[in-house]
C-alpha cells in the first residue's frame, strides 16, 4: 500500500518548479520517493488540498537517504509550515533566470506588462559608427538611401526577434566603401551569424 497520497510541487530557489510529485506530507516532515530530483534547504514545497487551499512548507533539512535492499532512495524532509504572509514572501524571493527577448513568468497572474528591449551597447556604438562612415565616405545623393538602410538595421536589433537574413540583406545593400563592410560584419556577428 502506497502512503504517498499527496501531490506536491517543489519550488526551487533558482526559479525551477517541479509539479505532480507524489509525497506523504506529515506535520513536520514530508516523505518523497526517488532520487531524480535535487531538493535543497530553502526550497519550498506546496501542497494543494481538496478544499482548494494551498499549504506551503520551507525545507529545513532535505534528509536524503540512499536506497537499500528493502527501502528505495528518497527524502525524509524536515519542513517548516509557512503561514500565508510568510509563504507569499518566500515565493517572491525566488529568483527566475530567464533568457532571450520577451522572456517572462506569470505566477497565477494576468500579464499586462510592456517589454522594453535594450540593444547591446557595442551594437549601438557600431550603428552610430556606420552612420558617421556613411556621412564621411558616401556621396551626398546616396547618403539618404544608405541612412534609411541603417535605420532598418537598427529597427531589426530593437525588435523582439531580429532576423539574421534581413540584417544580412540590409548590410549587403549598404555602399561598399571603406570600413562600412567591416562594421556590417560586426553587426552580423552580433546576431550569431
Amino acid at each position: 500500500m502506497d502512503l504517498h497520497r499527496d501531490t506536491v510541487s517543489i519550488l526551487k530557489l533558482n526559479g525551477e518548479k517541479h509539479e505532480g510529485i507524489k509525497a506523504s506530507v506529515q506535520r513536520s516532515k514530508t516523505f518523497i520517493k526517488g532520487s531524480d530530483l535535487l531538493i535543497e534547504t530553502g526550497d519550498l514545497i506546496q501542497r494543494k488540498m481538496s478544499n482548494g487551499a494551498t499549504e506551503t512548507y520551507e525545507v529545513i533539512d532535505p534528509g536524503f537517504h540512499e536506497g537499500g535492499n528493502l527501502i528505495s532512495a528518497g527524502y525524509q524532509i524536515v519542513h517548516k509550515n509557512l503561514g500565508l504572509p510568510e509563504a507569499e514572501k518566500a515565493i517572491q524571493n525566488i529568483t527566475y533566470n530567464l533568457n532571450g527577448h520577451g522572456s517572462r513568468v506569470n505566477n497565477h497572474s494576468i500579464d499586462n506588462s510592456t517589454n522594453t528591449f535594450n540593444i547591446n551597447s557595442d551594437v549601438i556604438e557600431h550603428i552610430e559608427m556606420l552612420r558617421s562612415e556613411i556621412f564621411r565616405l558616401v556621396e551626398a545623393e546616396q547618403q539618404q538611401d544608405a541612412l534609411e538602410i541603417v535605420d532598418a538595421i537598427e529597427q531589426q536589433f530593437k525588435s523582439e526577434k531580429p532576423s539574421k537574413v534581413t540584417v544580412k540583406t540590409l548590410v549587403s545593400a549598404l555602399p561598399h566603401a571603406g570600413t562600412i563592410a567591416s562594421i556590417g560584419s560586426f553587426l552580423l556577428a552580433a546576431l550569431g551569424g
